[in-house]
């Protein structure tokens, strides 16, 4: 099975041609289009982010087709993302993704962005399934999940107020760094001293109770960088302390409440996904932790970050199964994840 998917959630165009046999996946072609135009307004316009992927959808589906020797004969289904993200955004995405699998007589499935997420390391790793513990963090969300099949998800927690992703872009512009921030805050924490500025671990007491347990909230820790960084009377000298400090922060909470997770449910699988798994300390802090039991998986920067390749082969998968979308399909900005438990029975 070979599928088309397109990704439009946020500043990313993205389209990709994924093969599927069976349970293996193979990436045959990616493109990706990032929108520098929302670095002027310190964070991502929705208007303009619509706008530019529907002057760029096109050409970016052509892009991934050319790498993947393939045109749309070729191919069998078209996978989109459906949700969460913004709304004009994705409706981009979604029109065209029916608009094209109703001429070329294709299935269409909406895939749910997070899901995605889910399904990024299997195109580099064939042995990463089910069961594992997730932890999903990126500039819109921070959660942990424990995922014990393809398709069925307990969300053991999430952030209360910001997500991780967004905690380092306001840290990195109060440094004056440009947006998007979390690969410059990355690089200047490289070079920072540990011990200078020792920042709050939101919610990791020595004995957190229940509803503490795996959730997350960064916003306080953002408040205390802020004071460092006002009370500091030369910035220029202490902005790799002060970045390397919030950096520490976050990656100890994160670690933490993902290896208490995996502890509790037995799980020797961990998998860390989204825009913020790009980064290396994340990556390196979590095995380091988590060895020699526990294996990480993360795959590589290109499949973390908002890919079309990651929503093909989620789709594939569900498609697999027989599932997909008629003319109705819609896209939400607020979309539960499928498999997910809620009142009265399980997200669809």
């Amino acid at each position: 099975m070979r599928v088309l998917g397109v990704e439009t959630s946020c500043d990313e165009t993205s389209a990709a041609v994924v093969r599927r046999d069976g349970d293996k996946v193979a990436l045959e072609g990616l493109a990706i289009l990032s929108q520098d135009v929302h670095r002027i307004f310190g964070g991502v316009v929705p208007e303009l982010a619509s706008r530019a992927h529907l002057v760029a959808i096109d050409q970016v589906v052509d892009h991934a087709l050319a790498q993947a020797n393939a045109d749309l004969a070729d191919i069998d289904a078209v996978a989109v993302t459906r949700g969460p993200g913004l709304l004009g955004a994705l409706l981009v995405g979604v029109t065209w993704a029916k608009t094209v699998a109703w001429r070329e007589h294709l299935p269409c499935i909406g895939v749910h962005h997070l899901e995605g997420h889910l399904f990024a390391p299997t195109l580099e790793s064939h042995d990463v399934a089910p069961p594992f513990t997730a932890l999903l963090v990126s500039g819109g969300h921070t959660l942990l999940l424990d995922v014990p099949a393809w398709g069925e998800y307990r969300l053991l927690g999430q952030t209360r107020d910001d997500a991780a992703g967004e905690a380092f872009d306001k840290v990195g512009s109060l440094l004056g760094l440009d947006y998007p921030a979390g690969a410059a805050v990355e690089r200047l924490a490289a070079g920072g001293d540990p011990t200078r500025f020792v920042f709050p671990r939101p919610l990791l007491k020595a004995a957190p109770g229940p509803a503490d347990r795996y959730a997350f909230s960064f916003s306080g820790l953002k408040t205390a960088v802020l004071r460092a960084v006002q009370q500091s009377n030369d910035l220029s000298r202490d902005r790799t302390d002060i970045a390397r400090g919030f950096q520490d922060a976050v990656i100890d909470v994160l670690v933490a409440k993902t290896g208490a997770a995996a502890d509790a449910y037995g799980r020797d699988l961990v998998l860390v996904g989204g825009g913020v798994a790009c980064n290396r300390a994340l990556a390196d802090a979590m095995r380091h932790a988590l060895a020699p039991h526990t294996r990480v998986a993360v795959a590589s920067p290109r499949l973390n970050t908002d890919n079309a390749a990651m929503i093909a082969a989620a789709g594939s998968w569900r498609l697999m199964r027989g599932e997909h979308h008629g003319p109705d399909l819609d896209a939400r900005d607020a979309l539960p994840l499928p498999g997910l438990p809620v009142a009265g029975g399980v997200a669809a």
